[in-house]
């Protein structure tokens, strides 16, 4: 079986906001530089309708990513043959410039949890991890990137997550989606170091970067936190991105926000945060 083909990168130096339907209009109207936009394809695996036209008219003008939250690539099965085949459909439909995926299981006996759950870094699961990403790319046909998921308990491991994931790089040939409001609060809630996680990353490996909001949980408070994506990127994660800029280098930042959704000019005004931090690090004198 050939290898499938990578698929052009980003501008390097170029921020993006995740896209919800009620913002189509005003995401078509935006003027903000180079802004671009990442969506669920499985909220998009309509064979017409509003919502598919709408994505298609922003894909013919701005620079369209897909991050797929249903395929459970380190799920003790491979991913579901139909959903790659819908999957496939869209994507030769729209034409992202980028794919992702999340390195967690969230199916198991045909059965799915609706849950982006940690997988146990052992060496069976890696070869789960490491068939599910062959799958994937190769229904594609294009390289995709891995996410680092939220951990809210420690599982068991026989391995740090950053070497896991950079295993199954290796192994497949596929990049990593560094998720910072992901590590963040993997930090908070089961201490792994953030910093020494970033510096164990190649900078080549890194094809995206993502913020974004979370909440103390309901029951626990501020000891758990939960990665909710309905709130504004909190200042620890904005610090922990600007760690991460310094060591990858530019990267495509990505603001995501999935709930309790504001106004698209707040949600800019996060981009342009971002954008300013990326601009920074053509200055001569940025250290």
């Amino acid at each position: 079986m050939s290898a499938p083909e990578p698929i052009p990168a980003f501008h390097a130096t170029a921020a993006g906001v995740s896209l919800k339907p009620q913002h189509f209009e005003q995401a078509m109207a935006s003027r903000s530089h180079g802004i671009w936009f990442e969506v669920h394809p499985e909220n998009y695996l309509m064979q017409g309708g509003p919502r598919r036209r709408g994505l298609r008219q922003i894909a013919a003008d701005r620079d369209i990513s897909f991050h797929g939250v249903g395929a459970s690539l380190g799920g003790p099965d491979l991913p579901d043959a139909d959903h790659l085949k819908a999957i496939r459909q869209l994507v030769d439909d729209i034409q992202p410039v980028r794919l992702s995926e999340h390195a967690v299981w969230s199916s198991i006996d045909q059965t799915y949890l609706a849950e982006l759950l940690p997988l146990p870094r052992t060496q069976s699961v890696l070869s789960n991890l490491v068939a599910g990403v062959d799958a994937y790319q190769s229904a594609m046909g294009r390289t995709i990137l891995i996410e680092n998921p939220t951990n809210y308990l420690t599982v068991h491991s026989d391995m740090d997550e950053a070497d896991f994931l950079l295993d199954v790089s290796n192994r497949t040939g596929c990049g990593l989606l560094l998720d910072i409001n992901n590590l963040y609060l993997s930090a908070h809630n089961i201490g792994i170091d953030p910093k020494a996680y970033i510096n164990a990353l190649p900078p080549e490996k890194v094809g995206e970067l993502h913020i974004a909001g979370f909440d103390a949980d309901p029951q626990f408070g501020s000891r758990l936190l939960i990665d909710s994506h309905a709130s504004a990127v909190a200042d620890p994660v904005w610090s922990l991105l600007d760690y991460a800029l310094a060591h990858l280098g530019a990267k495509p930042v990505l603001i995501e926000r999935d709930a309790n959704l504001p106004e698209f000019s707040v949600l800019e005004q996060e981009v342009l945060r971002a954008q300013r931090m990326l601009d920074r690090l053509r200055e001569p004198d940025y250290a």
